[in-house]
């Protein structure tokens, strides 16, 4: 029995856990040579030490049969197939489920910082690599679903890099949740993007990490002593830090909506993955709110075909946190909205994301799950499934 279960199940938020010199292979020579290696965040000091440690083990019998036990319960590189690449099949049989997006863990930093730096050629040369190295990973099985990276600083080359994309095989198309440094993201110079997505039946996801700088610092001086984060670690995600996620998505996907992408786009999806769902019913009516009280004064909400939170039940959907209230999530913002995500193999993900989402879901209909698990993320990623 897999962990899914008989259940129908789409992973849309899974990961691999990159290894500093990750991307470096994959770089053309002059990225190469100006590439930094990649700086791995970690759950406990020194846990890093432990990638080499976790490739050794995976020669012992008695080890491999422990890491098929202890799927859900083994994180970050002690998982199976959490960045050998040949063992990420068995992890999905056993985890059951029929599909994953993938996503990098630590690449999305950089990826951002170069994105709004200077040097365009190194932002999208990392890009290239970036996109290559997730593609050879997923290559092992076709239920792995490589996510490629556009930046949209410049509009020629991420036109071009887009298209580059989705030849090569990524499965969708991540973009920062972060405003591009010069123009909006809802630039009519940025309309080839979005073009090639639809036509290709790709979703356009925004995921956590692409945010940039989420707080003022200044909002953890308070006088007290620091609070361990969620992982019991390092200062790296804590309850303050959890309530400034969703504000990059808020804005930039509320943007493409106010702005007439998605009316442009009607069969553009857009992801908003690991950045949690509880926002979204309140945001949805913000929205609404939005386009009614400045409809008297900007022609383009009045040419607006849908309420925007009808934009928002047709082409976007959302991962929630294991931890929000699913049920009243699904309750007030439709049931089209949200997507089951693991996050395989995180530690936010939790050893029982599963369980928790059923609680939360208790009183739900049967259809109302069935589209969580399944026929949301197919509705998400259209021809990448086929």
């Amino acid at each position: 029995m897999t962990y899914a279960g008989s259940r129908l199940t789409h992973d849309a938020d899974s990961h691999i856990v990159e290894t500093p010199d990750w991307l470096a292979p994959y770089a053309d020579p002059n990225i190469r040579e100006r590439m930094a290696p990649i700086y791995v965040k970690t759950v406990r000091p020194g846990e890093e030490d432990t990638i080499e440690v976790a490739r050794r083990r995976r020669a012992d019998p008695a080890d491999a049969a422990a890491a098929e036990r202890d799927i859900l319960l083994r994180k970050n590189w002690d998982a199976m197939g959490s960045f050998v690449k040949e063992d990420r099949p068995r992890a999905l049989d056993l985890l059951g489920f029929r599909s994953q997006l993938v996503f990098n863990t630590f690449a999305n930093f950089p990826l951002l910082a170069t994105e709004h730096g200077d040097d365009l050629e190194l932002a999208y040369g990392l890009a290239r690599a970036h996109n290559r190295a997730i593609v050879d990973f997923c290559a092992v099985d076709r239920r792995l679903l490589p996510v490629g990276y556009v930046p949209l600083a410049d509009f020629a080359r991420a036109r071009e890099m887009a298209g580059e994309a989705i030849a090569m095989g990524c499965k969708a198309l991540m973009v920062a949740s972060a405003c591009p440094r010069h123009h909006s993201p809802s630039h009519v110079d940025l309309f080839p993007v979005w073009a090639q997505a639809e036509e290709a039946g790709l979703p356009i996801v925004l995921h956590v990490g692409g945010g940039g700088q989420l707080l003022d610092p200044h909002y953890f001086e308070n006088g007290m002593p620091p609070v361990p984060d969620f992982h019991g670690g390092a200062e790296n995600f804590r309850s303050v830090d959890y309530m400034a996620i969703p504000i990059p998505p808020m804005q930039t996907v509320g943007t493409l909506i106010l702005d007439g992408v998605l009316d442009r786009f009607p069969r553009l999806k857009i992801g908003v993955i690991e950045q949690g769902a509880a926002w979204i019913p309140g945001w949805m009516r913000r929205l609404d709110s939005a386009q009614n009280a400045f409809a008297r004064n900007e022609e383009r909400l009045r040419k607006l075909e849908l309420t925007p939170s009808e934009y928002v039940r047709r082409q976007v959907r959302a991962t929630p946190y294991p931890a929000e209230p699913v049920g009243w999530i699904i309750e007030n913002a439709g049931e089209e909205v949200c997507l089951f995500s693991s996050d395989y193999p995180h530690v936010e993900g939790g050893r029982n994301p599963i369980k928790r989402f059923e609680a939360s879901m208790e009183g739900m209909s049967e259809r109302a799950r069935t589209r969580f698990y399944a026929d949301n993320f197919q509705d998400l990623m259209g021809a990448a499934l086929a």
